[in-house]
């Protein structure tokens, strides 16, 4: 049975501003519009080539959390929307004051050589990765800590 990543869906605030910042900055473009029995609308945006979809729906209540900050919550929850770049700097010069860093640009070279990342919110506050190279591990350990695999 075939499976793959399809879609992450968000609530935004203003969903023309969300919609606006990751087809300008990311790659999105409209792919479709779902139009609901009570009047409201689902966007939905695809990454080009990656047939991966941002379904963008508009919120009609306040968050009932703060914003995230730094790198994203440290409770259960999604902590950021990551995207790998060729360029931090290049990345954030092209996002210019629309880049609301949350922390960061750091070098990660203890870890990976040439990793570096910075984290910046959306304009809902969605914390987001931009990261440069990052690369896998040609034989990553096995998962030994029990304490880890349960609390995931």
């Amino acid at each position: 049975m075939m499976q793959i990543f399809s879609q992450l869906a968000i609530t935004c605030k203003d969903a023309i501003a969300t919609e606006t910042f990751y087809t300008k900055y990311f790659g999105f473009k409209r792919a479709r519009v779902a139009k609901l029995p009570d009047g409201s609308q689902i966007v939905f945006t695809k990454m080009a080539d990656s047939g991966f979809y941002l379904e963008i729906f508009q919120a009609n209540e306040e968050s009932p959390i703060a914003p995230a900050t730094n790198d994203g919550y440290p409770f259960p929850s999604v902590r950021h929307l990551a995207f790998k770049v060729s360029s931090v700097d290049e990345k954030l010069a092209e996002i210019g004051d629309a880049a609301k860093i949350t922390l960061g640009p750091l070098n990660f070279d203890d870890y990976i050589p040439g990793w570096r990342t910075v984290w910046l919110a959306d304009p809902d506050g969605r914390i987001i990765e931009l990261s440069e190279g990052f690369i896998d591990e040609e034989n990553p350990p096995a998962l030994i800590d029990e304490q880890v695999a349960v609390s995931c």
